[in-house]
């Protein structure tokens, strides 16, 4: 018997998209009325706001396009191939599976705990988990992008793989003792995550599922990302710049200011780089510490390592992450002078 697509999700997905775009549209409404209104302060942030919001926006689009193709495209035993390489090559190579897999930091959690139920070592599932939101060829085209112009560019883009990188290997090793049943919660059986191209139907339905999930990402992401672009441009408009500039010249605790606004917006990694780059009384070193830190510990991965992993290991990653970004981004800053 011939079944019958269900009409619920894409009905679904373009309500989303209608939701954002009135929301876009309503924004620019407001911007207009508050130019004509002519008070400087709003000016001021409505262009700051408007500025990173149209730099950034595209870098979501195509984030959410590289998403949803290898959700729906990608094998899942193309993950399965890195559970079968030799336990001592697991966690740099599934490091560095994040230029192979450029998945987002919410896609990254369900393909770890597909790669532990796969015979992957835990630690090297959590490697990639931490590493691909940063390793993301997309993520490391927009950072360089927000700072193109810049002496610092090449060092922010490459320092930001580097760090990411070795901070994700270092929460690896510190899990590494964890067997299966410690680090994951109970519950989570294999393919009970959201279903890759091997669950779906082909054809016309394998590409309804992409757009689905395109449109899905999409409205995710904007959501985070208007909500930051928003502080950002609050921050820069409306608090002094002289208790920014106390705070930005103190640099342990610039770092960990930078850090902290990283972990509470829970931006998207593919656009976060432009709202970094905005905060220019800060120094490379603590605009290099929100690109690391956020796409590992946010608000947002806090609630899903908890539903995912087991008792202690978000305050494993929280504190790991947390010393790993600070010490090395302070030695940045030093060897940049």
């Amino acid at each position: 018997m011939e079944l019958v697509p269900s009409v619920a999700a894409p009905t679904r997905s373009a309500r989303n998209i209608a939701l954002v775009a009135l929301a876009l549209g309503a924004g620019g409404l407001l911007a207009r009325a508050a130019q004509g209104a002519g008070v400087a302060q709003v000016q001021t942030f409505v262009l700051i706001f408007s500025s990173l919001l149209i730099e950034a926006l595209p870098f979501i689009v195509l984030g959410a396009v590289v998403s949803a193709a290898i959700e729906v495209f990608v094998p899942g035993a193309a993950f399965a191939r890195l559970a079968r390489l030799p336990r001592p090559l697991q966690m740099p190579v599934a490091g560095l599976g994040g230029f192979a897999f450029p998945v987002c930091e919410c896609g990254s959690v369900p393909v770890a705990r597909r790669l532990v139920a796969k015979g992957m070592a835990p630690a090297a599932a959590v490697t990639f988990m931490l590493a691909a939101p940063i390793l993301n060829p997309v993520v490391l085209v927009s950072t360089a992008v927000a700072y193109r112009g810049r002496e610092v560019m090449w060092a922010m883009v490459l320092g930001r793989a580097a760090l990411g990188l070795l901070v994700a290997l270092a929460v690896g090793w510190v899990v590494a003792n964890r067997s299966k049943r410690e680090l994951l919660r109970g519950g989570h059986e294999e393919g009970a995550d959201h279903g890759h191209a091997a669950a779906l139907p082909r054809g016309r339905r394998r590409w309804r599922g992409f757009f689905e999930h395109l449109a899905g990402d999409f409205v995710l992401l904007a959501r985070y990302l208007v909500i930051g672009v928003a502080v950002a441009a609050a921050l820069q408009t409306f608090v002094s710049q002289s208790v920014i500039g106390s705070v930005a010249d103190t640099p342990v605790l610039g770092v960990a200011s930078l850090m902290l606004l990283a972990g509470v917006l829970s931006l998207c990694s593919e656009s976060d780089a432009f709202v970094a780059a905005s905060f220019v009384q800060f120094g490379a070193g603590a605009q290099l510490a929100f690109l690391v830190f956020g796409p590992m510990v946010d608000a947002k991965l806090g609630f899903l390592y908890a539903g995912t992993f087991g008792k202690g290991f978000v305050r494993t990653v929280v504190v790991v992450v947390g010393a790993a970004t600070l010490a090395a981004t302070l030695w940045f800053e030093v060897l940049l002078g």
